[in-house]
């Protein structure tokens, strides 16, 4: 129950806009073109249980995840997380995604007493591991993909204690770049935990704290209202995976969804267990696509917190492809397996509600990423990207056109910083014509995106998916064409695997074509 409804919506607004503050002075600050430019980081805002109050508009599978992270540190450090104190994890098996995604949790405190935590995420260009970048095409083990960091303190009285983070910088090929983005991630939370203060000293911190319950209660609420008139439905679906990278092809994902009273089960039973490649996905990913895919359907104005998946009972097997045990490597899983938990759980959805689901949508992230030494300093270099590409059609519109989809929410590279920052020259960059399903309303076209390498002695890694099946189509729409992986050198052309890693001299172009999304309603014309 809302006393004060008018002092709900300001501290509410309040607590929303904070967040968000923290996510400017993330990119403002950071070093990397992938934070500063792709905006690859997420901020959000915790209760003293570790329970999501509010998030900025971030990524998606960076957000539902965190909470998870906070948890982990609050379990494993305890009374260590005192005032001033910063503590630092990526550890899959702890709440965290994969590797290079780095999250930096800040108490919050009044008065000698924890009140709140600030927790930024952010994917850093390189982390170590077997290849430039942390995102090797074909891992069998999580020690390959880099350094594992369970949840540590390394600020101590507001300043970080370089040593506590020697095995990431011992780790990394770039380490300036490292304590850049480090640098960053603690500015974020400090201002974030100065911004709720300012919040308190306008209201109270009993007010405010009054109001992280009301939040969770009232979009519980909302929720449970979305969803009620769907009781006693349910429904199947299941989709698979191209590869693991090291030979394991079509792997399945099925999910049942349940309408119960006031709650949805979500039951994963059935889908393959973990794998020797890289796909397996950290169960706070999983757990961070299916919470993606319920708010989006049903949470239309409803402001996103922990209530938000209070009505989901999500049963995931121990020991799957979806809640990977140690040492399972993970770094695709987090970035393509992710994509494919909210293709099966929109299929399942499409029955029950078909009307208000699109089609599929490209189904991957398209990792690139690039390393090796910048002949213009003599110093290594790491660059990633991820790639958009065709979104589902939906009733009554078509699929939106060469686009971040689902789980990602980052921005593409510009070219202008992209060539200032590497050893690389964009030779085409445009709209995959014709990629896009046929459909009473047609899919969105992928991306065409073509690198040069300018160094010798380069390592590229891509981590793909839909390049052998094919985004599907709903309610008769044609599927979206699958997308396409390519290196070109002295006009010798060959085609990639989704998943791999090669050495390349100055001079290779990789050319990344991206699937376009799936049709809805039986096209027309053929």
């Amino acid at each position: 129950m809302i006393d004060d409804p008018i002092l709900f919506e300001v501290i509410k607004n309040s607590l929303i806009s904070s967040s968000r503050e923290m996510s400017q002075a993330l990119r403002r600050t950071a070093f990397s073109p992938n934070i500063k430019e792709r905006r690859d980081c997420s901020c959000a805002i915790f209760d003293t249980t570790g329970r999501l109050v509010a998030q900025s508009k971030d990524i998606p599978v960076h957000l539902g995840a965190m909470p998870m992270s906070v948890k982990a540190c609050i379990e494993q450090l305890g009374e260590e997380m005192v005032e001033d104190t910063m503590a630092l994890l990526n550890d899959p098996f702890s709440g965290g995604s994969h590797l290079p995604d780095l999250t930096l949790v800040s108490p919050v405190f009044h008065r000698n007493e924890r009140v709140a935590f600030t927790a930024n995420r952010a994917h850093h260009a390189d982390v170590g591991g077997i290849s430039p970048g942390s995102m090797p095409g074909m891992a069998t083990s999580i020690d390959e993909e880099g350094v594992l960091i369970k949840p540590r303190i390394i600020v101590r009285d507001g300043k970080l204690v370089k040593e506590t983070i020697e095995d990431l910088l011992d780790s990394t090929r770039t380490p300036n770049e490292r304590l850049g983005d480090l640098s960053a991630q603690i500015a974020a939370n400090i201002v974030g935990g100065r911004r709720l203060q300012e919040v308190a000293k306008n209201h109270g911190w009993d007010i405010v704290t009054r109001t992280f319950y009301e939040l969770r209660d009232y979009s519980a609420q909302m929720m449970k209202n979305a969803i009620s008139e769907l009781e006693g439905k349910d429904s199947e679906f299941v989709d698979f995976m191209d590869s693991d990278g090291v030979g394991n092809w079509r792997i399945p994902i099925k999910i049942k969804i349940k309408f119960e009273h006031k709650v949805i089960s979500v039951d994963f039973e059935g889908t393959a267990s973990q794998v020797l490649g890289n796909i397996n996905c950290p169960l706070a990913s999983t757990l961070s696509s299916i919470y993606y895919v319920f708010i989006t359907i049903f949470g239309t104005g409803i402001p996103t917190n922990e209530g938000c998946w209070s009505i989901l009972d999500v049963r995931v097997p121990i020991g799957s492809l979806l809640n990977p045990q140690y040492p399972a490597p993970v770094s695709a899983g987090n970035v393509e397996t992710s994509q494919r938990i909210v293709d099966v759980a929109l299929g399942a959805l499409a029955d029950i509600i078909p009307n208000r689901i699109p089609a599929c949508s490209q189904g991957t992230m398209n990792n690139l990423t690039i390393g090796g030494i910048d002949y213009r300093t003599g110093k290594p270099f790491s660059f990633y990207e991820t790639i958009g590409g065709g979104a589902g059609a939906i009733k009554g519109a078509n699929g939106a056109s060469g686009i971040q989809v689902h789980m990602t929410n980052t921005l593409n590279t510009p070219i202008e910083a992209l060539e200032i920052a590497y050893p690389l020259c964009i030779r085409a960059y445009k709209i995959r014509q014709n990629s896009g399903g046929l459909g009473r309303w047609n899919g969105g076209e992928g991306i065409v995106r073509e690198i040069e390498i300018l160094a010798d002695d380069c390592e590229v890694s891509i981590q793909s998916e839909r390049r052998y099946l094919q985004p599907w189509g709903l309610q008769g729409g044609m599927p979206g064409k699958a997308g396409l992986n390519e290196l070109e050198y002295q006009k010798t052309k060959r085609k990639l695997e989704a998943k791999t890693t090669i050495k390349t001299l100055a001079g290779t172009i990789i050319r990344i074509e991206t699937p376009g999304g799936g049709g809805w309603g039986i096209p027309s014309k053929i």
